[in-house]
């Protein structure tokens, strides 16, 4: 199929940005320590169930350890240590400014896929990702009502960097458990259990995993908030990522996956009430045009 991959990004930002806008709206009912835990959960049992009615199988059949090895690390960094402080800047920062901040994932992709693959990117893409990240960051930088700039404390910029960092850091090594014949999904399945395995584990650790429980009981809005989200994020759109990285480079890939902000925009307009400016507008414009020279080159 065209454009197999850069169709799974795009439809990975879609879901990537109704998920967090759930996540945001779930932390500040339940806290990001507990959203986190719960929809890691969530998402596995889920999986586990649609990897049985596609695959026959309820886990994966011939991944090899490598597989195994590099997609649970690819959970460890991205979906334990990198989503632990994403959901703590979506309750910090919200949903536009934090997605903001994580279009910078696919430049820390970028560079590392340079450095550990040597992949290179045509001087089309190159511009491609400088106009939509300039799209984006002009989108979700408008300034306040009152004419001040969108204020942003350092504490909670640097926990979305190292969010977007994480991001990147997982994407990198899913790809290399993805090599071979794996399914996407079936290296989903491996990736996102993991990340499970290792986060309640920890909790249990700690002493504190049933308080997740009760936290979930105890906010039932909280808790369908939670379920909303790890469908639309960690089981459909976490999937169309590794399919995306597959069958597209990552440079691309991580780029089009940069644009939930944009998505974000009819939904402040429609669900919030909250008038979109101009200069969002001709944002969004000049982030599309950055897609559309993704798929020109």
């Amino acid at each position: 199929m065209p454009f197999a991959g850069e169709i799974a990004a795009l439809a990975t930002s879609f879901f990537w940005a109704m998920g967090p806008l759930m996540f945001a709206l779930a932390g500040r009912e339940l806290g990001s320590v507990n959203v986190n835990r719960l929809r890691l959960l969530a998402g596995t049992v889920m999986l586990i169930a649609l990897h049985w009615g596609l695959t026959g199988h309820l886990f994966p059949v011939g991944a090899s350890p490598s597989n195994y090895i590099w997609l649970t690390a690819s959970g460890l960094v991205g979906l334990v240590i990198g989503d632990s402080f994403l959901f703590q800047a979506l309750i910090m920062l919200g949903a536009r400014v934090t997605m903001l901040i994580f279009s910078l994932a696919p430049v820390m992709a970028s560079v590392l896929a340079w450095i550990i693959y040597g992949e290179t990117l045509e001087p089309l893409q190159i511009a491609g990702i400088v106009v939509t990240l300039a799209g984006v960051s002009w989108v979700v930088s408008e300034r306040s009502p009152n004419g001040g700039a969108r204020a942003i404390q350092k504490k909670s910029l640097l926990i979305a960097l190292a969010g977007a960092a994480g991001q990147a850091g997982g994407l990198l090594l899913a790809r290399k458990g993805l090599a071979g014949d794996l399914p996407s999904i079936s290296g989903h399945l491996i990736r996102l259990g993991s990340a499970a395995v290792i986060i309640w584990l920890l909790a249990l650790a700690r002493g504190n995993a049933m308080s997740s429980f009760r936290a979930a009981r105890q906010k039932p809005r909280g808790s369908a908030y939670t379920l909303a989200g790890s469908v639309l994020g960690p089981l459909i759109g976490v999937w169309l990522s590794l399919v995306a990285i597959r069958y597209t480079s990552l440079g691309v890939a991580s780029t089009l996956m940069a644009l939930p902000p944009l998505f974000l925009l009819p939904v402040d307009r429609w669900i919030f009430g909250i008038r979109v400016p101009p200069r969002a507008v001709w944002g969004t414009l000049l982030a599309l045009a950055g897609v559309a020279l993704l798929f020109l080159s």
